[in-house]
């Protein structure tokens, strides 16, 4: 099958505002729906793909029945879910859109409807835990997605990958003693919100299965190259998946106002690059990008294009070798620790 990617959003996950200064802003859709309709981004051949509002049934896969309703019940109203984080009128429907868009993106690359996908959604949802709200996020997008790939497509091992600033506390405790989801995050620490530690490796069945890449401020194209194209890449090989999920937040970036990392388009290529590189080796190509965080809005633009150009492509990227000889950064530190569950 040639090579296809695919696209999907929805214009209405712009009626969630958070208010006129909060980084978290209909903005960063904006922007990248104006990219989608460039002459630079029509070049390269991606399928748009309808999305689809995710029912009540979808949802409660990951989050509780009184959180759920706390949420809906938000409908109309403006409410403060956490200190940072509010609903505004519209923000439960956007919520309900956001993550059924990712599990359309899903469904349409189980269907081989197209060979991989990115689902560009607002608000995001790696911090939103099954029963509460937090960091801008209200329904956590990817854990519902790997839920229903597993109960309703008949996924036996889906491997989430988390590459925002931010660690991805709620995707971690929704599968924290689950050894049919392995989460893989790395992100700058010690920063919000507090959580993903490299002894953060979950309990119970899914011990191991969670693999924490704690990284200080100023790692940038080099050391995320090493990282995903080493020490991740063995990692999501030994565990061999059937479908990849990937909670890309493009606050990694170099200026971004948020972020303390030092990624340029560039580099956001080379990660999209590995990630795809993996799927297409492991599980058929089968690969979904989720949109997290990101609040540099010429970042955020230029390091999705990157990561759309590197998914439709089929150049391999840069093989690497031994570990210690690999520019790891602060990820070289964990290598001994990271053995006691996988060979690298």
């Amino acid at each position: 099958m040639e090579k296809r990617t695919g696209v999907v959003t929805d214009a209405r996950c712009l009626a969630h505002d958070m208010g006129r200064h909060h980084p978290e802003t209909p903005k960063r859709l904006q922007v990248l729906m104006e990219m989608l309709a460039s002459g630079d981004a029509s070049s390269l051949g991606l399928a748009m793909l309808e999305g689809r509002r995710a029912t009540a049934e979808e949802v409660k896969r990951v989050h509780t029945e009184p959180y759920f309703r706390r949420i809906m019940a938000t409908e109309g109203r403006t409410v403060m879910l956490d200190m940072d984080t509010t609903a505004c009128p519209k923000s439960f429907e956007t919520a309900m859109l956001a993550a059924g868009c990712t599990l359309r993106a899903v469904e349409a690359v189980m269907a081989q409807e197209v060979t991989n996908a990115f689902a560009l959604v607002r608000p995001p949802g790696h911090h939103a835990e099954p029963d509460r709200a937090m960091g801008f996020c209200i329904f956590n997008n990817v854990a519902i997605a790997a839920r229903h790939a597993r109960e309703a497509l008949g996924v036996k091992r889906v491997a989430i990958l988390d590459f925002d600033v931010h660690h991805g506390n709620g995707t971690q405790r929704a599968f924290w003693d689950d050894p049919s989801v392995l989460y893989v995050s790395t992100h700058q620490y010690p920063y919000y919100p507090g959580t993903g530690a490299a002894n953060d490796v979950g309990e119970g069945p899914g011990r191991g299965f969670t693999v924490n890449i704690p990284l200080a401020a100023g790692h940038g194209d080099q050391e995320y190259d090493a990282i995903y194209g080493g020490l991740v890449t063995r990692v999501v090989e030994q565990y061999q998946p059937e479908l990849i999920l990937v909670s890309a937040g493009f606050d990694i970036f170099a200026s971004d106002p948020l972020g303390g990392m030092d990624v340029t388009a560039e580099g956001f290529g080379r990660i999209a690059a590995h990630t795809r590189a993996m799927a297409d080796r492991l599980c058929q190509g089968r690969l979904v990008m989720v949109l997290e965080g990101g609040y540099s809005l010429p970042g955020l633009r230029d390091g999705v294009f990157a990561c759309l150009a590197a998914m439709r492509t089929n150049v391999t990227p840069r093989l690497v070798g031994d570990l210690e000889d690999l520019p790891l950064g602060d990820a070289l530190r964990h290598l001994a620790f990271y053995r006691q569950f996988w060979r690298v």
